[in-house]
């Protein structure tokens, strides 16, 4: 019995130093795997962004230069207006409320000392009428219009010129492409004949152009549609909050 157990024991430490020895092969045939696929994929990451920057100087440093400065300005204009729009917005709700209870406690100057603290568009408006209530709910609510109309306007601002650069982006492309097919046809003139080597090139230069062109119109499209749809949110809350403090105010004025 103790020649069998002994023996069961070799081959159970046999069978246990086999299996570790399978196992540690496995794990460094998979680390050798990944780092296989790591590698490929920093060589597809490093030849996508050479291949970027070869076709970028293959387009011309005229035209792709124009291009790239559209889609540099565009993003400019696109980050400034995200950063002022996220400043812009505020909670409404908790602003009515504290408003509300400002003017419950002290009047219409402990709600417009309040509101000297805030920042934001809805904040401005509530300000403006407030200092029109010594002449009556109506002039109040004049002056929460106009000015409501004057703040849209600054949300809006710059927003017309992000719209330029979306348009003039794909211009710029189509004009180069058509100037280099102007000169593949001037060479084919030149050299008499229709040679499909004398004219390639330009013409992938010239398509280059326009599909450059494309791609910096849709990037900024993008961030356009963001823009517009975070501005249309902002402005209904700003007239949903303008009616609660016209009737606000009409609450306040019969409560005087």
């Amino acid at each position: 019995m103790k020649k069998v157990f002994t023996i069961l024991a070799i081959v159970g430490m046999l069978f246990f130093v086999t299996s570790n020895i399978q196992a540690q092969n496995n794990q460094a045939k998979t680390e050798k795997k990944v780092e296989k696929k790591s590698d490929e994929g920093s060589a597809d990451t490093a030849s996508f962004h050479q291949e970027l920057k070869k076709r970028f100087v293959e387009g011309g440093p005229a035209f792709m230069g124009i291009v790239l400065l559209t889609l540099i300005l565009g993003l400019a204009v696109a980050i400034e207006r995200i950063i002022y729009l996220s400043f812009a917005d505020t909670n409404t709700d908790k602003l009515l409320g504290e408003v509300e209870g400002a003017l419950d406690e002290g009047g219409v100057e402990e709600a417009k000392d309040l509101l000297r603290e805030k920042k934001g568009p809805i904040a401005a408006i509530f300000y403006e009428g407030l200092e029109r209530m010594d002449e009556g709910v109506d002039a109040a609510e004049k002056a929460v219009v106009s000015y409501g109309n004057v703040q849209v306007g600054q949300l809006e601002k710059n927003v017309s010129w992000l719209a330029l650069f979306i348009a003039v982006a794909p211009m710029f492309g189509f004009m180069g492409t058509v100037i280099g097919m102007i000169q593949a046809f001037d060479k084919i003139e030149a050299a008499g004949d229709m040679q499909p080597s004398l004219v390639a090139g330009g013409i992938k230069v010239a398509l280059l152009t326009t599909v450059f062109g494309l791609i910096v119109a849709i990037i900024l499209q993008v961030f356009y549609n963001f823009i517009i749809a975070k501005i249309d949110s902002i402005v209904n809350k700003m007239e949903d909050a303008s009616i609660s403090l016209v009737d606000m105010l009409v609450k306040y004025s019969h409560n005087k």
